[in-house]
């Protein structure tokens, strides 16, 4: 008999896939829901009067056994810096888990496991779950090192308790796994995947549909515009190179904060022929920017897995990165990419050089991109979720189980 799943997440796709905060849960969620009776999904939304995107474009809606739902809560954001009040204190003014407390009472559904994104609200509001319901959650941990850090050393009861009392917690990293083992020995190395749209298509046709020159190389970048993104650094490593490459064109999809200080860059630097900011674009659309570049970069200050690189390298595409925790797990030789400190612009573009520069196998990325396909990834997860409920249930182990939590340290904490 098919299990009942509760998902619950800060953010999910609307019903029309025009507001795509956490698009990789809802690929996730598509590519598991044929194993499930029932998914249903829970993603509190601030309520702002329409003013964020998220409260103006998302509606409750249900699609084949997936139903989703968008209490609007109040809280204040991670992202919103106010004088006096530390993002500690933001976790004494939130809504949300009472919100959704009260929402899934009023559905009177009975689901057998729940799988939480993000340490909070949703881990907290999962271990809250598993004390009413007598059920297992599974948590994932999405946040960036910096984020995830900051969490620990908070020292606040809410987040340990989330932690703790897991049934066992995803990271996509081995990298942050030791911190996470201090609270929890169930801890997993499960990393993210990637949806079927991003596969190879032909890089003319691709310009052409995006009506971008067929005759200049292009180097292409994906992601918000946010200090964390580290795009001003790319835009000096280009500065630096055009004088070599006069045909080199850097595209950066996506928008954000720092779009205005990025367009005063590249009027300082002189860098109108040779970038373009294009904008948010359709997720349905990202392949073929991809497919129509010749490197795809990702100059991030950190990253906790930084899933637009697999998005590349499934489009047959090397990746140049910088050396964080996430990246060093992606890009294994530098037959798929390459590598560059954090912060320096100069490295960043001598390996732009050399990317330019290298005949890359495209069949060899292609082939390395393939075990993060969501099918491959979402049977692993699926195995956590088989042993998560067999075990509340007295009935030991899942049989055929091949996942394995990474050892675990001698020392817990309390």
């Amino acid at each position: 008999m098919k299990s009942n799943l509760l998902i619950i997440t800060p953010d999910f796709p609307d019903s029309t896939d025009t507001y795509v905060g956490g698009i990789f849960i809802k690929n996730f969620v598509d590519t598991v829901r044929s194993h499930f009776s029932e998914i249903v999904v829970v993603a509190p939304v601030l309520f702002s009067g329409k003013l964020i995107p998220n409260d103006r474009l998302c509606k409750d809606y249900q699609y084949d056994n997936v139903s989703v739902y968008y209490p609007r809560c109040l809280f204040l954001p991670r992202c919103l810096h106010l004088p006096g009040i530390t993002n500690r204190a933001k976790l004494s003014f939130d809504t949300r888990p009472y919100v959704v407390e009260r929402l899934l009472r009023k559905l009177g559904k009975k689901f057998d496991l729940i799988h939480a994104h993000f340490t909070w609200p949703s881990a907290y509001i999962g271990v809250m779950l598993k004390e009413k319901l007598k059920i297992p959650v599974i948590t994932t941990i999405h946040e960036d090192p910096a984020w995830l850090s900051e969490e620990d050393n908070m020292n606040h009861p809410l987040v340990q308790k989330a932690w703790l009392n897991a049934d066992a917690l995803l990271r996509a990293n081995t990298y942050d796994v030791s911190t996470l083992q201090n609270y929890n020995v169930n801890v997993y190395r499960v990393p993210n995947g990637f949806s079927t749209i991003f596969r190879p298509i032909d890089r003319t046709a691709c310009r052409r549909a995006l009506g971008l020159p067929e005759d200049r190389r292009i180097v292409l970048s994906v992601g918000n515009l946010e200090i964390i993104k580290g795009h001003r650094y790319l835009l000096s490593a280009i500065k630096s190179i055009i004088s070599e490459y006069p045909d080199l064109l850097c595209i950066i999809v996506g928008n954000g904060p720092q779009k205005a200080a990025l367009e005063q860059q590249i009027i300082d630097e002189g860098l109108f022929d040779h970038v373009m900011l294009a904008g948010n674009k359709p997720h349905t659309e990202i392949p073929l920017w991809m497919n129509a570049c010749d490197l795809f970069v990702l100059p991030s200050l950190n990253e906790s897995f930084g899933i637009v690189q697999i998005e590349a390298m499934a489009c047959g595409k090397p990746v140049i990165a910088t050396n964080t925790p996430g990246s060093r797990e992606i890009i294994a030789s530098d037959k798929l990419g390459l590598f560059c400190q954090p912060e320096n612009e100069e490295e960043l573009a001598e390996k732009i050089r050399m990317g330019l520069q290298m005949d890359w196998d495209r069949e060899e990325i292609l082939q390395f991109a393939e075990k993060f396909s969501w099918e491959n990834v979402a049977g692993d997860i699926l195995r956590v979720y088989d042993t998560a409920i067999h075990e509340c249930h007295g009935l030991g182990r899942a049989t055929g189980e091949i996942v394995t939590p990474i050892p675990t340290r001698s020392s817990s904490r309390p």
